[in-house]
């Protein structure tokens, strides 16, 4: 069972987290994150699919290839990207500095970055923060670490679980950030998930990549894809388990939790929205594909007359089957059928007779659910969203200044 747990990343054995102050943020909040582990580890990574990607995205896809890595270095404050040669370089050094500290080669450092993008990393305070990160690894970091990375989030995201694996207890534990600028392929965040399972790095990454599909790849807060997006992982094999090799049933216990882990952490983000009151599943029943009810949950989750309905309490179902409408997925209006809550709103090409007062009540609650009902198919989708508020214009309109 995933439960949140301020150990996150330093639940699992053999690893080790610290977060420090820089003086990267304005704020003189933590702004350096560090994430170690005591031993050799395989890493796998998924990241933004945006074609104008920060410079630890491409450093990082690099250390990924290796196939191992022993620590993260993540800074917020700055977001290192469209920053040219020099950001690269910057990357680059932030991993060679790190790598100079902990007595490890460069090339098993990850990098990650958040912030304003166009700015260029501070590296003297990069280079200050990274010895005082490193002085300060233990095995209760990660709640500092989950400090270190955050920006607009209003709280950390730190969650653990475990699984029995051939007799052997696996842990698996994660931090998280991520509050706007969110949308699939990557959603716009930064996810570091550590365990001890003794498992091989293609069956790592085949784990990651396909857990990413159906959790950190559902969320929308605002339709927009970030530039410096990547979930990593790192298995060191401290749990003793027979070596995950093979498509079998320890390879799906083991996938199985780190898909739970990464829905549940994924709903976070999406709760957490910037400028959020509401929290929003939208799941999408008999489609003909998983792709078409994806697109349809999307269509729904990004529109903003929906989502600004939503914070104003307005049920207004019109604004839901339009989404659907021109979403690009072939639909029968007369055969949907749109819910709120358990109150079905749309039927038969209509609006439905409902109690308002019931409908009301539903529209009111922080947690709500909608239900779209295709029939068309048998394949579905759930997708994570919230509400788009005034507050949400406030923290994008004065975002840079």
């Amino acid at each position: 069972m995933v439960k949140e747990n301020k150990a996150g990343v330093t639940y699992a054995k053999g690893f080790k987290a610290a977060g420090v102050k820089a003086g990267i943020k304005k704020s003189g909040n933590p702004d350096l994150a560090m994430i170690v582990s005591e031993y050799d580890a395989v890493v796998a990574g998924t990241f933004t699919q945006n074609k104008v990607a920060a410079a630890p995205v491409y450093v990082s896809k690099n250390v990924v290839s290796t196939g191992t890595a022993k620590a993260i270095v993540a800074n917020s404050g700055c977001a290192n990207a469209c920053t040219g040669q020099q950001g690269l370089d910057d990357a680059n050094k932030t991993a060679v500095l790190a790598a100079a500290k902990l007595n490890i080669a460069a090339d098993d450092v990850v990098v990650a970055s958040t912030g304003v993008i166009g700015v260029t990393l501070p590296m003297e305070k990069i280079a200050a923060g990274i010895p005082a990160a490193v002085a300060a690894l233990n095995n209760d970091g990660s709640e500092s670490a989950a400090n270190a990375i955050i920006t607009t989030d209003t709280y950390i995201k730190s969650l653990t679980t475990e699984v029995m694996i051939n007799g052997k207890k696996v842990h698996i534990g994660a931090i998280a950030k991520g509050a706007g600028m969110i949308q699939p392929n990557m959603a716009t965040m930064l996810c570091f998930i550590t365990t001890d399972a003794d498992i091989d790095q293609v069956r790592l990454q085949l784990a990651l990549s396909g857990t990413v599909e159906k959790s950190f790849n559902m969320i929308s807060v605002d339709g927009d894809m970030s530039t410096n997006d990547m979930v990593i992982v790192m298995a060191n094999g401290q749990a003793g388990n027979s070596k995950i090799t093979k498509d079998n049933e320890d390879y799906h216990i083991f996938y199985s939790a780190l898909a739970e882990l990464c829905c549940e952490m994924a709903k976070k983000i999406a709760a957490d929205g910037e400028g959020a009151t509401k929290f929003i599943t939208v799941n999408v029943h008999n489609a003909k594909t998983f792709s078409d009810a994806k697109k349809v949950g999307m269509s729904i989750a990004n529109s903003p007359l929906v989502k600004t309905a939503f914070f104003g309490q307005d049920p207004n179902w019109g604004r839901v089957i339009c989404a659907v409408g021109y979403s690009g997925v072939a639909m029968q209006p007369e055969q949907t059928i749109v819910k709120f809550g358990d109150i079905i709103v749309y039927k038969n090409g209509m609006g439905a007779q409902f109690d308002k007062n019931a409908l009301q009540k539903i529209m009111a609650k922080h947690d709500i659910v909608i239900d779209v009902d295709l029939n068309l198919g048998h394949d579905k989708a759930t997708v994570w969203t919230c509400d788009l508020s005034y507050e949400y214009v406030k923290i994008n309109g004065e975002y840079h200044t």
